[in-house]
Formats: C-alpha cells, sequence, structure tokens
C-alpha cells in the first residue's frame, strides 16, 4: 500500500490548447495531462519531485496524433536556473517540450501556461483541472505506471 500514500502526495493537471489563430475557440482535443507535486502556492515542488520523480508523468495528446507518455523532468539551465520539459524519450532530447516558467508559475483552473512544441513553437495551454491523484486502472494504463502494491 506504500504507493497509494506516495500517490496522495501528487497532483494530476489538465491543460488544453487556449485560444489561437488556429483554434480561435482554443480545443479540448490538443493539450497535456500530467502528474506533479504541486506546493499551496500552486508551483511545481522540486523537493517532492525529486522523491516521486518515477510517477511524475505527462501523457500529451494531440488530434490527429497518437497520444505520447513521457515525463516531467528537471533540467538544469536556463533563466530559472533549472527548467521543467516533458520528455519522451530518455535516450536524446529532442523530443523535450519545455514549460515557460513552469518553475514560477502557479498551475490553478483558469491560469495560462506556455509550453515551446516539437515543433519548436510556443504554444499557450489553459489549466482545465488539478485534481489530487486518483488511483485508478485507467490512470496506471494511461500513464503506463508502474505501480508495486
Amino acid at each position: 500500500m506504500e504507493a497509494l500514500v506516495e500517490l496522495s502526495d501528487l497532483d494530476r493537471i489538465l491543460l488544453t490548447l487556449a485560444r489561437s489563430r488556429d483554434f480561435p475557440d482554443g480545443s479540448s482535443r490538443h493539450g497535456y495531462d500530467f502528474i506533479a507535486p504541486l506546493d499551496r502556492q500552486g508551483h511545481i515542488d522540486p523537493v517532492r519531485w525529486r522523491k516521486y520523480r518515477g510517477y511524475c508523468r505527462v501523457r500529451r495528446f494531440w488530434e490527429g496524433e497518437d497520444d505520447e507518455i513521457g515525463y516531467l523532468v528537471h533540467k538544469p539551465g536556463g533563466a530559472e536556473h533549472g527548467r521543467w520539459v516533458f520528455t519522451y524519450s530518455s535516450v536524446d532530447d529532442d523530443d523535450d517540450e519545455a514549460g515557460y516558467k513552469f518553475g514560477t508559475h502557479a498551475f490553478f483552473p483558469g491560469e495560462y501556461v506556455s509550453i515551446t512544441g516539437q515543433d519548436g513553437k510556443l504554444h499557450t495551454f489553459r489549466v482545465v483541472t488539478v485534481d489530487p491523484v486518483a488511483l485508478s486502472t485507467a490512470l496506471i494504463k494511461s500513464f503506463e505506471l508502474d505501480i508495486k502494491v
């Protein structure tokens, strides 16, 4: 049951594409569903991330493409002396998608965040939901989590 206790320290954040020239109404069919430890101010907690990094997964969903499953990773460098990225391959950084100021941004429903996509373009997303992780078979499968119970 230890894995269940650990997951209670994590939040599930859903981001969908905000309004843009290509999507004037935004799009719920383009976005990210990810797991991260958030503090009370809604910031990603790097200390708890280190402890639970194996559970900090991301699912990128993009209409017309297969879902991609990866990790939320904290990398050195950048203006914040570290940057948060979604990575889908442990071999190279070509698929990394960097969150713009994720280290200082608060993740609350209704807020907006930006991510540099695999196409190299900065896209804006709306935070739709932030909920404590609720363990389910569907969650385990959708994030390819390795849960030891």
